[in-house]
């Protein structure tokens, strides 16, 4: 990188005085590491300490997935009345609450703390759930879970990204994400434990919120506040022109974002495959989320003389789920040193074709000419088939992406990374429960509806995020090798874009709220 190039980098991420280079050099070389250096066994604890608080953040949305039926009878809920506590009540909130606590995190460098507070409040609210009687004071509370959820998922993935070295991070991304499988398994078999005793489906939140203080506490005291580690970029510029001033000159700006959190937006802006990836992650989880919510409760009333059934899928979705998640973060970590771009092809590749056992799965009835004996076995199998391709992607994805942001402001930038794919993501079962509006749940039209929504949507969500990951490979390449978008930006080109964008989506959002919430009440 030629001098020229090194000055319109230094132009992109704020303009600071000469004199101020020597101090801030000296401040990268104490404030950041390029190898962690935290005892094994603490790290151990701090995995499995996020791992769980993880799991149980994302609890309450299996305990609606599992007991949709019961939700919607015991609350007296409409379809799009559920179509809105699985979508924005919580959706608006987590993404809009992510971005100023994680910027705390980053200003304080209290990441831990920001997390444990943030557990305990969401624990509340999910005991406030468990008690809750009506529409009205189930969606207040899960408005108030959605701001307590809102740091955990990137606080978390920061904190794994300076724990372990970087090609050990993907595997301890992974370890993280098992939790949403984990979830799915011991929701399974709640439900039907619950359903052959007459247990309430609100005991299992109230379980669930009590212990979650317990595991707040525990993090406040056993996990570590890591020294930040040099992102991907920077590490990489070093390799290629060893002793330069490349990553000083041009990432040392973005010590001052803890301070001005337009340098974070700068960076994303400048980034060249931030746009593509992030869209096609929100699709992916656009249709992760149809799936999640309505698959469930799909497949009860499809095989309704199946009573263990819901126990069977979670099972499958915790074993293979887990396995395979796992199993794409260790493959990942393995090749590191001969590819970073493994995370996207799994991604894209594995979603595309897991899309053809989803339609499987949902006309497994169909294919074995009406037969539930039959049925059941061919639908065990594509889910199965399904899981093992399309689950490699979570804690191989996040954790790039977590490698790429600047260091001291990554827990910001996730929470940028979150919030636009909430925001897309969590249309999905919106769009599902205004579909299923007058529609009698227990009706064969109801679940007809319910099966073509499915079919379209998972799909699409699928495709549409694996053409955009394979589109992203060589943005990505120039993104490592620190050949970011030179020059100021111009409201005609990129910057432009970017708020055209984030208008749209805003309005898209509201109006379909908006919507939602007046179905939901008529």
């Amino acid at each position: 990188m030629d001098a020229k190039q090194e000055e319109d980098l230094h132009q992109v991420y704020y303009a600071h005085d000469n004199s101020d280079h020597s101090s801030q050099n000296s401040q990268i070389d104490t404030a950041l590491t390029t190898r962690p250096k935290i005892p094994i066994w603490r790290i151990t604890i701090s995995l499995i300490l996020l791992f769980l608080n993880y799991f149980l953040a994302q609890y309450d949305k299996f305990i609606l997935s599992y007991f949709q039926d019961d939700v919607i009878s015991s609350l007296h809920l409409s379809s799009s009345a559920y179509g809105v506590l699985s979508g924005y009540a919580t959706g608006i909130v987590y993404a809009l609450l992510a971005l100023p606590t994680a910027f705390v995190a980053d200003y304080t460098a209290a990441r831990v703390w920001v997390l444990t507070v943030a557990a305990v409040w969401w624990s509340l609210c999910a005991i406030f759930q468990g008690l809750s009687h009506n529409f009205w004071q189930i969606l207040l509370a899960r408005i108030g879970m959605g701001i307590g959820q809102a740091p955990v998922e990137a606080v978390s993935v920061s904190l794994i990204s300076d724990l372990l070295r970087q090609d050990y991070v993907f595997f301890g991304e992974s370890l993280l994400y098992v939790g949403v499988y984990i979830g799915e398994a011991v929701s399974g078999q709640i439900a039907v434990a619950f359903a052959r005793t007459g247990t309430p489906w609100n005991n299992a939140l109230i379980a669930m919120g009590i212990v979650g203080v317990v595991i707040a506490l525990l993090v406040r005291v056993f996990v570590p506040e890591p020294k930040r580690q040099i992102s991907l970029v920077m590490a990489n510029n070093e390799r290629q022109n060893p002793g330069s001033t490349v990553a000083s000159t041009a990432f040392a700006p973005m010590l001052t974002a803890r301070k001005n959190i337009l340098s974070t937006f700068r960076y994303l802006a400048h980034m060249r495959s931030f746009y593509l990836l992030v869209l096609s992650s929100a699709f992916r989880q656009l249709g992760g989320y149809v799936f999640g919510y309505y698959m469930p409760s799909y497949l009860s009333n499809l095989y309704p003389s199946e009573p263990s059934l819901l126990s069977r899928y979670g099972i499958i979705v915790g074993v293979v789920g887990s396995v395979t998640v796992l199993s794409g973060g260790l493959i990942t970590s393995l090749m590191w040193s001969r590819t970073k771009l493994l995370p996207l092809y799994l991604t894209a590749i594995g979603g595309m074709i897991s899309s053809i056992f989803v339609l499987l799965m949902l006309f497994s009835l169909n294919a074995s000419n009406g037969d539930p004996n039959r049925g059941t076995k061919v639908l065990y199998g594509t889910m199965s088939i399904a899981y093992m391709t399309a689950e490699l992607w979570l804690g191989a994805i996040n954790s790039l992406i977590a490698l790429l942001l600047p260091p001291h402001t990554k827990t910001f930038g996730l929470a940028v990374w979150s919030l636009i794919q909430v925001l897309i993501s969590s249309s999905g079962p919106q769009i599902v429960g205004l579909s299923l509006r007058n529609t009698e749940p227990e009706s064969g039209a109801y679940l007809e509806k319910t099966r073509i929504a499915l079919a379209v949507i998972i799909p699409v969500g699928y495709w549409l995020a694996g053409i955009g990951f394979l589109l992203a490979l060589p943005l990505v390449k120039l993104d490592i090798a620190g050949r970011f978008v030179e020059g100021r930006l111009q409201w005609c080109g990129r910057k432009g874009a970017f708020l055209a964008g984030g208008c749209v989506l805003g309005a898209l959002v509201v109006a379909l709220f908006i919507v939602s919430i007046y179905y939901s009440t008529t």
